[in-house]
């Protein structure tokens, strides 16, 4: 028996963004389908403590993850994910950190290439955390992108920011702005990451043609998205239960009555179903689920224990 350790570097030479992307939509393909079994994420201390899990039927693997959350410190997310399977005892203990950041990005990436326009190349980004440097490489993998503006509070980690990315866009025009309103006006796509509790824009700032992914809000106390937009929108979500429990936007215009249930389209679905008439905007709303960090579990334990 053996134990594959790997840290957040190891795990970035492993897995490029192209590949999780991959692995990612492949998975929510199967949740779809029903290969998963995969209880809704325990969260304690109001979300501060998080342990997830998963199943995939077809292959007899399992992931769990446990982290901490703290916007406090740097990096915010901290913790393990764990990969075992029936048929041998060999497992896998990976960085949390590095597989939530590189999944959340993925999933962001297999959404905006099915709703984004074929021709985006614009990309606003609000939030410069953790998350963020994910969220712009996984646009750019499925739409090359001509233009990013990056919009945070703290302009010095905006600029840190770009000044990473300006290396990995292939000649990109990189902007820094604080106000994301008039960031908003003129993008393709918009990815919202931050711990937000409030709308980050209203739907009037937007052009008539976006696509809007939003990956911060985690509990019902967040949000980053108005209303307004919700319903005005094609509403893509990764998984029904958890963003009932937890998307704080989605419980929010469901109880204005901006939004029905029956308006919740699942990412998995939206892959498999015949291509349907879709509104000029479009929201990915992704609260994370456990088969993502399978996806990436599954990966890692394909390159290291063979």
């Amino acid at each position: 028996m053996k134990t594959i350790s790997l840290g957040e570097q190891e795990i970035r030479e492993a897995v490029p963004m192209s590949e999780a992307i991959d692995a990612v939509r492949r998975g929510f393909v199967g949740l779809a389908g029903g290969e998963f079994e995969m209880p809704t994420r325990t969260a304690l201390r109001d979300g501060r403590f998080l342990v997830m899990s998963a199943h995939h039927r077809p292959t007899e693997s399992a992931m769990a993850k446990t982290l901490s959350v703290n916007f406090d410190r740097a990096p915010a997310i901290t913790g393990t994910v764990v990969w075992s399977t029936l048929d041998r005892l060999d497992h896998l203990v990976a960085d949390a950190g590095a597989v939530t950041a590189l999944r959340t990005g993925a999933a962001v990436g297999v959404a905006t290439d099915l709703l984004a326009a074929p021709d985006a190349d614009r990309l606003t980004l609000i939030g410069a955390g953790g998350q963020a440097l994910d969220q712009v490489r996984a646009v750019h993998t499925v739409r090359p992108l001509s233009r990013l503006t990056v919009v945070a509070t703290a302009p010095a980690r905006a600029e840190a920011l770009a000044d990473t990315l300006r290396a990995e866009l292939d000649g990109a025009e990189i902007r820094v702005a604080t106000d994301p309103v008039s960031a908003v006006g003129d993008a393709h796509v918009v990815c919202c990451a931050t711990p937000a509790t409030r709308p980050l824009f209203p739907a009037s700032a937007l052009p008539a043609q976006v696509h809007v992914n939003a990956i911060g809000a985690f509990r019902p106390g967040m949000r980053e998205l108005p209303d307004e937009l919700l319903a005005d929108s094609t509403v893509i979500i990764d998984q029904r239960d958890a963003v009932l429990e937890e998307a704080g936007e989605i419980i929010h215009a469901l109880r204005s009555g901006a939004l029905t249930e029956d308006d919740l389209t699942e990412l998995g679905s939206a892959l498999t179903a015949p291509a349907v008439a879709r509104r000029k905007r479009t929201v990915f709303k992704s609260v994370g689920v456990a088969m993502q960090d399978w996806a990436l579990a599954r990966l890692l334990a394909d390159k290291f224990l063979g």
